[in-house]
């Protein structure tokens, strides 16, 4: 077993993408999450069905409005 893979457990996730400049967001998303660093890893299936749920013209659950700032480093 690969060292990486002792700190990975089970989670559901909230997953966000970008398609065509428009955001998209999925919650309750399975993922292996390694506990030490956060990072998210998920199997190929999931991937596509969540890009098939957001491309399809299925009304989503929700709809959020997200605040937009844009980073300037010299402030």
């Amino acid at each position: 077993m690969k060292a990486y893979e002792e700190h990975l457990v089970d989670k559901r996730v909230t997953y966000t993408l970008e398609i065509e400049g428009k955001f998209y967001v999925v919650e309750n998303v399975p993922a292996r999450v390694n506990e030490e660093t956060g990072e998210q890893y998920f199997a190929p299936s999931t991937v596509e069905q969540l890009r098939e749920k957001v491309k399809g013209q299925q009304k989503p659950d929700k709809v959020i409005e997200t605040p937009v700032y844009i980073f300037d480093d010299l402030a």
